[in-house]
């Protein structure tokens, strides 16, 4: 059964706090949002931004991304939980976790942690193209639940993640530490959040 709690995200126009739910799960619901609502709005970005001859290097990075395939990759697997966010009655964040993986930081080592898998938002919560979007702090609330997953599992706050370069700075302000491009990884940077910060980053939330 999929728990769910209230958080409050910003409204990008007016500032106001809006309520939402943060479920920890990706039920069809979910899926469908994705299909009908995320997709249509992210060919019409795509549309509009090739219309203008912007090159596709600068294009949002995960617009190639399907998440039906990637439930359905990891479907009745307990080590690959998923998380939600929804308001208005719409999905406004999706994240897909892996709890096997170990961290990489010389202060952590070989201990576990959650591994973020993807993490994204509406497309029309992004403001990496300047627009002002409908909501927010979807992103940190989902990285919030993460932390807060690791520590549930005893990884005390330990989390790690490969970054599109269009996310590097998000994750530096959120205080992840940088542990540079993996060139195991097609040379994407990878972050990690240690036990002392992942404490400060959940206190602040």
């Amino acid at each position: 059964m999929i728990d769910s709690s209230t958080i409050f995200l910003v409204a990008g126009d007016t500032l106001e706090p809006v309520e939402a739910e943060l479920r920890d799960g990706i039920e069809e619901q979910q899926l469908v949002d994705w299909q009908t609502q995320w997709q249509p709005a992210l060919t019409e970005i795509l549309r509009e931004l090739a219309r203008h001859g912007v090159p596709m290097a600068d294009w949002p990075q995960s617009w190639h991304w399907d998440w039906r395939q990637k439930r359905a990759g990891v479907a009745g697997l307990l080590a690959f939980p998923g998380f939600s966010i929804m308001a208005d009655d719409v999905t406004q964040g999706l994240a897909q976790v892996d709890l096997t993986r170990s961290a990489r930081s010389a202060e952590h080592q070989g201990k576990p942690l959650a591994y973020v898998d993807y993490l994204e938002v509406a497309p029309w919560n992004r403001s990496d193209r300047g627009n002002v979007p409908r909501f927010k702090g979807v992103g940190t609330a989902l990285l919030t639940a993460i932390a807060a997953l690791s520590v549930d599992e005893g990884f005390k706050g330990r989390l790690g993640l490969h970054s599109l370069p269009q996310a590097d700075d998000f994750y530096r302000r959120t205080g992840l530490i940088d542990l540079g491009p993996d060139a195991a990884y097609q040379g994407l940077r990878y972050f990690e959040m240690t036990e002392d910060r992942a404490r400060a980053f959940l206190e602040e939330e």
